[in-house]
């Protein structure tokens, strides 16, 4: 005998299919949720009740969507939907970036043209489109996600309203004296053209080859003369990572409370033999390791403000490479004598500048990362190819000491992610340090989670002096000064 054992057992019954067969269902909920308003029936019934508001910083209108922007998208509308059924009237406005290089390079390609090839009037007008249609694409995805938005009048950076607000902003800043124009080394990214900011670079480990470098002595002031030191034997030997800055090499800078002594070259099988070369005492025998001398002494020891101004030769410019001294100079790394090219980095240009008068800033790479013509022999070349053929240089003038392949972290830039270059240039800063102290009052005064946010941001303020705000593009609010 047959019995159906289904009818005996006591299941809830419901209208439910058993199958969700989502691929069908979802795109019929999310349709009805748009026809009902089902967001904005939410924000009217919760009106009167405590608000909540989520700050939403918005993602570039530079394409589609990418998994790190839904994570972001859903787990911001999994907190608003959470607030809404627990007594707030929590409103969520989303918005958009519609400005700044990443759609400036996507609208260039899209137009399959090369950069400064169309007038700025009329690749303002294609970024303006391009963005626009991005925009409509990142909002019909984010609500296939089922995120909940008032995304009837989104915020949008290309709104006249928001640019207006940005110049208003800007025109009190400059009232107050937080902006100023001036010549100052910056990140630069030669393959987008532009200025950077502190934030918008990111650190990579790049191999590289380190050098060490003999800088003849010419004038030693009369600090080496019981010394009984042939003089034209005598180099400051420094250590760079970057050979490509040495044309922009004005100075070698020492610490000033740091001793230095002299090495003499005993070892009979390098090229260096007799010579007697300069660096800190602490150093010594890790320089020495590193360019396989194996048999010398020493001879003599300075405070590094003792040999302030004694003069070098530069290796191949044809110029003066004065010893100056500057708190900067650490024992890290290197040789203590740290090369000093005020055009390629900020440290050097505000050593240069404490000797009023005394240097004249060159900067011989241009924008596009290519050695000018204040660069000498090596002007035309990219830096990448420069540091070949600089090293060349050195080595057949017989001024190279040594060179190392090493890995180190190198800046590069967030956009494009090639590696970046410090470059002098007339940029437009904001000074940080004017209103530093109030802003990590209002940092202390935020609730973080988790609570090492807190000190995080904290030390990224604290160490900023000021922020450059120049970009060299046509697709952004301009500066209006």
């Amino acid at each position: 005998m047959s019995e159906d054992f289904n009818n005996t057992l006591n299941l809830p019954k419901t209208d439910f299919p058993m199958r969700g067969n989502l691929p069908q269902r979802e795109p019929e909920m999310l349709e009805k949720w748009e026809q009902d308003r089902l967001y904005y029936a939410l924000s009217e019934k919760n009106k009167g009740k405590p608000s909540y508001t989520l700050h939403d910083g918005p993602p570039y209108a530079n394409g589609n969507i990418h998994m790190g922007t839904a994570m972001n998208k859903v787990l911001k509308d999994i907190i608003v939907k959470y607030k809404s059924m627990t007594g707030y009237n929590a409103n969520y406005v989303p918005g958009w970036d519609c400005h700044g290089l990443p759609i400036e390079l996507k609208a260039i390609k899209q137009i399959g043209i090369d950069s400064g090839t169309i007038d700025p009037v009329t690749l303002r007008k294609s970024c303006r489109e391009f963005a626009l249609s991005c925009l409509d694409g990142q909002k019909q995805q984010f609500k296939r996600l089922g995120v909940w938005g008032d995304f009837d009048d989104p915020y949008l950076t290309i709104k006249p309203e928001f640019e207006a607000k940005q110049v208003e902003v800007f025109g009190k800043m400059m009232q107050k004296g937080y902006i100023y124009k001036g010549l100052k080394p910056v990140y630069w990214c030669a393959d987008c053209n532009t200025a950077l900011a502190e934030a918008e670079i990111e650190y990579q480990d790049d191999p590289c080859y380190s050098i060490y470098v003999k800088f003849p002595i010419t004038d030693s002031k009369g600090k080496f003369d019981d010394l009984g030191i042939d003089l034209t034997k005598a180099y400051v030997v420094i250590w760079t990572t970057t050979t490509w800055t040495l044309p922009g090499n004005l100075a070698i800078c020492l610490g000033p409370n740091y001793e230095y002594t002299f090495v003499k070259v005993e070892d009979e099988e390098s090229k260096s033999y007799g010579e007697y070369l300069l660096m800190a005492t602490e150093l010594v025998s890790t320089v020495m390791d590193a360019v396989g001398i194996k048999k010398y002494s020493t001879v003599g020891t300075f405070l590094g403000s003792d040999l302030e101004l004694i003069e070098t030769d530069h290796p191949f410019m044809g110029r003066k490479s004065p010893v100056i001294v500057g708190d900067h100079v650490t024992l890290d790394s290197g040789t203590g004598c740290v090369h000093t090219a005020p055009g390629f980095g900020l440290e050097d240009f505000e050593v240069c500048n404490k000797y009023k008068g005394m240097f004249k800033i060159i900067v011989p790479v241009n924008e596009k990362g290519v050695l000018t013509e204040e660069a000498g022999d090596f002007a035309g070349l990219k830096t990448a190819d420069a540091n070949k053929a600089i090293a060349q240089r050195l080595e057949d003038d017989n001024t190279l000491l040594a060179m190392q392949k090493i890995v180190h972290p190198y800046p590069h830039c967030w956009r494009c992610h090639e590696p970046i270059i410090y470059r002098a240039t007339d940029q437009w800063f904001c000074n940080v340090d004017m209103f530093k102290d109030e802003t990590i009052k209002a940092i202390e005064d935020v609730k973080w989670i988790p609570e090492w946010g807190e000190e995080r941001i904290k030390n990224m303020v604290s160490m900023r002096s000021d922020w450059c705000i120049s970009r060299q593009r046509s697709w952004g609010v301009p500066i209006p000064i």
